[in-house]
This record gives C-alpha cells, structure tokens and sequence, in this order.
C-alpha cells in the first residue's frame, strides 16, 4: 500500500474544505426538501378565498362545468394550525357538488377532494388546478 505523506497542516486544511463541502450540500438538500412541502395556503382564509376558484379549474379540467361559483365556509373546529374549509354549489346540470380542503400546519400537508353528486371526482389531492402546475413546474 502507498504511503502519502501529508503534512499535518495540509490534512487539516483538506479536512476542512471536505466539511464545508459536506455541510454546504446538506444544506442545500434541506432546503431544496423543506421548501417542497410548504402549505400553498398559512391561513383559513387564504385557503377559504383560494379553494373556490382552484376546484372550479380542477373541475373544468375534468370536463366539468359549474352553473355558479361555489360558496365556501369554515368547517367547525378548525384552527390555525389545521384549517378545514367546505364549499358547495351545482354543475351547469344541477348536480350538486361538493369540495373539501384541509391544510395541517405541523405536517405541511394539504388535502382536497371534489363529490359530484355524491361521487368523488377528486380524493385527497394535495392541490388542486393550477397550483398543481405550479408544483410540478
């Protein structure tokens, strides 16, 4: 086996550069895997205001077009850090339909499903029309 001979002072300098690396591709990594899970929507009325328009698109994606806007409301129990928002309306054939969204502040998790006329159409998305798009863009 060859024998290097490093000076002390170069294997401590080597050391060190092989540790910044380490730590500065940790870091990246963490961020790079942390910021992939953010909640689209910190609040119960960023998602109530969102979940409306977001389902619309989902919905018309899947060749399903509403006769109005739905009307969303705050589920009861929700809390900042789990928010729970519910909204309704109809589809231009008078189906009923109705969409559930849930946000989770500690898992950063977000859930969405659509029933149209008592039928999922969507079952724990975790995003729903273009802010799919912006996720896996």
């Amino acid at each position: 086996m060859p024998h290097l001979n490093l000076s002390r002072k170069k294997a401590l300098i080597l050391g060190a550069a092989g540790l910044l690396v380490l730590i500065a591709v940790g870091g990246g990594a963490y961020l790079l895997l942390s910021g992939r899970d953010e909640l689209q929507y910190k609040t119960q009325a960023a998602l109530r205001k969102a979940l409306p328009v977001t389902a619309a698109a989902e919905l018309h994606k899947r060749g399903v077009d509403l006769g109005s806007p739905l009307k969303c409301d705050d589920l009861p129990g929700w809390t900042k850090k789990k928010m729970r928002v519910s909204c309704t309306g109809t589809t231009s054939d008078k189906k009923p339909v109705k969409v559930l969204g849930s946000g989770e502040e500690e898992t950063h998790k977000a859930y969405y499903t659509i029933l149209v006329d008592g039928r999922p159409v969507v079952q724990n998305a975790s995003c729903l029309g273009a802010d799919c798009v912006r996720k896996e863009g």
